[in-house]
């Protein structure tokens, strides 16, 4: 019996030191010790748990602080065909629905959202916080130029959520959003990481009754939705470094968000003055023409005009749809340059600058005089 046990322990000795080199099997004990050149299972468990841990308390220390915006509009009564034939009643309007997101920026009840959620001026807003208590939106302080909306909310004592830095961020760098997903779902939190810098983009639709050009944002792949507009962007301090506003169309995990940096300088000035700092106005709606278009199409490059607004500066100055402007304040307009709304944004309301135009193939100059913005 002796005999056959040493056998066996021998068979199972040498067996498994065959099988390692035969097959590269290492026991366990050794994968766990090899924290120096490769992670090991249990490093890897602590990274998990140590992320997990991190978004718990970013959301239990941030999600008192972060509110649902809701509208009731008035309510109208009209008749629309039925699919199935004949006219039927329908009611629009007459009670509260969840539109969007904000946090809570100060104690005395001021809250930062997107101006295209609060856009609708014959609307009522309220904002619920996290434990459902209602609070009816006093004042509405709106900065269309950087998509920004302060609420005013007539109470205190709220805790507000820190601001961080946003002109130090890095791209991969872990962050997580809190807000309305869907209009539907409060309080809904999304992890991922910044995939972008400096981006620009176009936000919103004709068909929802605004289009505006954001320069400098912040792409993300955290899952943000409809409903998400105007809610925090943290990092992992549980600090807000953006302000969540659009998702790309068609795209998947391409969402865009407000630096905070701009919004700490828009709500300072607002502080100061209970106003937003004047804005330039041309009065133009455009799109940038890039070089392979402008070859394409035997255009220069430049900003091609698709609506003037009426007695705007541009109106004024003589500037038509269909109008290429190549040239503002000696500014050329180029793919790899400036684009239109960056040079505006240089110059100060009053400003008389001059207008370079291309149209019908011919140079046109024009003087325009910007005036300020106001809605």
């Amino acid at each position: 019996v002796g005999l056959l046990i040493g056998f066996v322990i021998f068979v199972a000795a040498t067996g498994g030191a065959i099988a390692d080199r035969l097959f590269v099997i290492k026991p366990l004990d050794y994968i766990l010790q090899q924290t120096g050149e490769r992670t090991g299972i249990s490093e890897l468990t602590q990274t998990v748990l140590k992320e997990e841990s991190v978004v718990i308390n970013v959301a239990e220390q941030v999600s008192p602080s972060v509110v649902t915006v809701t509208i009731e509009t008035p309510e109208r009564r009209f008749l629309e065909f039925s699919p199935f034939g004949g006219l039927q009643p329908r009611v629009e309007g007459g009670q509260p629905r969840d539109i969007g997101t904000g946090f809570i920026v100060t104690e005395d009840g001021l809250v930062v959202t997107n101006k295209h959620v609060v856009s609708d001026k014959e609307g009522t807003y309220t904002v619920v916080t996290q434990d459902g208590s209602v609070y009816e939106v006093a004042q509405i302080s709106r900065d269309p130029s950087n998509d920004l909306a302060i609420l005013k909310i007539e109470s205190s004592g709220f805790v507000p959520v820190e601001l961080g830095d946003s002109g130090n961020l890095k791209v991969g760098q872990f962050v997580i959003a809190i807000g309305t997903a869907l209009g539907e779902f409060r309080h809904t939190v999304t992890t991922g990481v910044i995939s972008g810098l400096g981006r620009g983009i176009t936000a919103g639709s004709v068909f929802e009754g605004f289009v505006e050009r954001l320069d400098d944002v912040i792409q993300t792949d955290a899952a943000i939705n409809p409903g998400n507009s105007g809610g925090p962007l943290l990092n992992s301090a549980g600090q807000a470094i953006g302000v969540n506003v659009a998702v790309a169309q068609g795209a998947e995990n391409v969402g865009f968000a407000i630096p905070i940096n701009i919004v700490k300088t828009a709500l300072e000035q607002f502080q100061k003055t209970g106003n937003f700092a004047s804005k330039p106005f041309l009065g133009v709606q455009y799109q940038m023409i890039t070089k392979n278009a402008a070859i394409l199409n035997e255009v220069p490059e430049g900003a091609y005009i698709l609506e003037v607004i009426e007695d705007s500066p541009a109106e004024n100055a003589g500037i038509q749809s269909d109008d290429i402007i190549t040239k503002l304040a000696g500014v050329e307009l180029k793919e790899e340059g400036p684009d239109l709304a960056e040079v505006i944004s240089d110059q100060l309301p009053g400003s008389e600058i001059t207008v370079e135009i291309w149209r019908d193939g011919e140079i046109l100059t024009f003087t325009a005089t910007l005036s300020e913005f106001s809605e």
